[in-house]
């Protein structure tokens, strides 16, 4: 993701400075633009709210939303939903482990591939579901699950 403009941590700051409760949103917003929340960004942007970096790192923490580390260029999520985790989600989790050679939660060492599991996607008719950069894979099949992935990172 590209460096923070400080142009784009004034709008964010002015945005939500006068709403009570708002670090929230604003973590959000910052994440929106640059995928995860960079220590600077996120240290400019306390400045400009008159937020403590402490009381940002304890909200980023505590939530596992909040990503400090910049994700992968192609973010794959696998739905556990009690659906999708009934119909073979935690058998392609370990398949794409397997063949990404990295954990839930992890990255790619060459930074291409970001694996998350997510809590439910909302597709629960087309399960078990795997989203590759917001794009979605219906009934996906742990034995043909990495060909999918790649399919769509090339269309990326």
């Amino acid at each position: 993701m590209a460096a923070a403009a400080p142009g784009d941590l004034a709008v964010i700051a002015k945005r939500w400075k006068e709403k009570r409760g708002s670090l929230i949103m604003a973590l959000h917003d910052l994440q929106s633009r640059f995928g995860y929340v960079p220590r600077e960004a996120a240290l400019e942007l306390g400045r400009q709210l008159d937020v403590p970096l402490a009381r940002i790192y304890e909200v980023v923490t505590f939530y596992n939303y909040f990503k400090l580390e910049a994700p992968g260029r192609n973010i794959i999520s696998v739905c556990m939903g009690t659906a999708c985790y009934l119909k073979g989600a935690p058998e392609i989790v370990a398949k794409l482990s397997q063949k990404l050679g990295v954990k839930a939660g992890e990255t790619t060492p060459d930074k291409q591939f970001h694996l998350q599991q997510v809590r439910c996607i909302g597709c629960c008719g087309l399960a078990p579901v795997v989203t590759v950069n917001e794009k979605v894979l219906a009934k996906v099949k742990a034995a043909d699950v990495i060909d999918q992935v790649h399919a769509c990172a090339k269309g990326a």
